[in-house]
Parts: structure tokens; C-alpha cells; sequence
């Protein structure tokens, strides 16, 4: 693996890229959020590991500009900051993993270990087509009828799950745990306001429809629901 490591405790930063390389895997270091971001953007990282408290940009603005830049490298973060509310507010940054201090090298290897797996599994097949739906998965760029179809990062990120499922019941927790990162039901509507919009993107301006609800239960993606 190739991993970002953006950390502003020069011990502990020194100490997980000498363990990591141990482990032959090769490391970046960043001592701010800020040359975080610049190397993140620049760089072909397979997973960053990222801490939350750090000067001139913490970790979850960090994560936050890259997912709203498209950037979708696997991101752990490491936090002192352990509570529940607390991995939720990084989750939703645009987190992948969360880690509260201290912790086992050998846990933090394993969650990195998963997320790039994960994250390479992702990448197999750079575009989806469905009906005269594109998704380029490279530049995460939309097309229908060959037109572009201008999307927020996480209404693309939920385009992208509906696609890859194409023609399977896709149910509202299995988008807040592959889409949001969620576990649990936070008992809002922001599902029901992303589809909205996506929607409004997807078929408004389009003679068949590609997203289908299934009352009480989900969605379905595809020609004919």
C-alpha cells in the first residue's frame, strides 16, 4: 500500500510510517491538514490515514474538501475523539474508518488493509452503462443521452451504488451503509432528499424513467423498474 500519512505529532507520525514501511508498504508524511490536502490532490495514495485535531486545517475540513473535489481515496481517521457522536461526525466528513487513541498498530493495519482492498475492488471497470446512462468512474463524471449530467459528490457516490446494483431491491439501510457510512437509521430524510434530487438529474428530461421506488422498502435502478 501506498499511504498518506497526515499527523501532526511528529513521534507518533514517525513511529506508524516506520511500522507501516516494516510491514513494506510505503509512506507519505504530511505535519498539517493543510499539506495534507495538497498531497492528497497530487499524490496516488491507496489510503490515507488522517488525524482530526491538527493545525491550519483538521483532519474531517481535510476529507471534507477532497470528497466535495471528487478525490475518493480511503480515509481513517485518528482522533482521541471516540465517542459515538464523534466517529459519526467524522463518518459524515467523508471518513471511511475512525480509530480513537490509543490503539494496536496491528488493528490499524487491518482497517487499512480492508479499506484498500475495498478500494481496489472499486475501481475494477472504469464505466457503468445502463440504457443510455454512463458513469465514468475515473473522472466520477455522469452522462444520459450523451449529455453531461452535473453531480454533487454524493449524489454521484449514490448514482454509482444504484448503478452497480442495477435491477436488485436496493433498501434504504443498504444506502445509508454503502452511500452515508451509516450503521444505523439517523431518523432523517436525507435519503428521500438526495433521490429527490437525483432524480430531478437523472429522468426528469428523459422518456424512461431509471429510478424506481419500491414502497416501503427501497429502490430499483434500471429499465422497467
Amino acid at each position: 500500500m501506498n499511504v498518506l500519512i497526515v499527523e501532526d505529532d511528529l513521534e507518533l507520525s514517525s513511529q506508524l510510517c516506520k511500522a507501516l514501511e516494516d510491514a513494506d508498504h510505503t509512506t507519505v508524511h504530511a505535519e498539517n491538514g493543510e499539506d495534507g490536502l495538497r498531497l492528497a490532490q497530487q499524490g496516488n495514495f491507496d489510503v490515507m490515514v488522517v488525524d482530526r485535531m491538527m493545525p491550519r486545517l483538521d483532519g474531517l475540513s481535510m476529507i471534507s474538501r477532497l470528497r466535495e473535489r471528487g478525490i475518493d481515496t480511503p480515509a481513517l481517521i485518528l482522533s482521541a475523539l471516540g465517542q459515538v457522536d464523534d466517529r459519526v461526525e467524522g463518518l459524515r466528513a467523508g471518513g471511511d474508518d475512525y480509530l480513537a487513541k490509543p490503539y494496536a498498530f496491528v488493528e490499524l493495519l487491518a482497517r487499512l488493509e480492508v479499506l484498500a482492498k475495498r478500494n481496489e475492488r472499486a475501481q475494477v471497470g472504469a464505466t457503468i452503462e445502463v440504457a443510455d446512462l454512463k458513469l465514468d468512474r475515473i473522472s466520477h463524471k455522469a452522462y444520459r443521452g450523451g449529455e453531461e449530467i452535473v453531480l454533487q459528490p454524493r449524489e454521484y457516490r449514490l448514482l454509482e451504488y444504484l448503478a452497480r446494483n442495477t435491477g436488485d431491491l436496493v433498501t434504504r439501510t443498504m444506502l445509508l451503509q454503502n452511500v452515508w457510512d451509516l450503521n444505523f437509521d439517523p431518523q432523517t430524510n436525507v435519503i428521500d432528499v438526495h433521490m429527490s434530487r437525483l432524480r430531478a438529474k437523472i429522468d426528469k428530461n428523459f422518456d424512461v424513467p431509471l429510478i424506481h421506488t419500491v414502497r416501503g422498502v427501497g429502490y430499483r435502478f434500471g429499465v422497467g423498474g
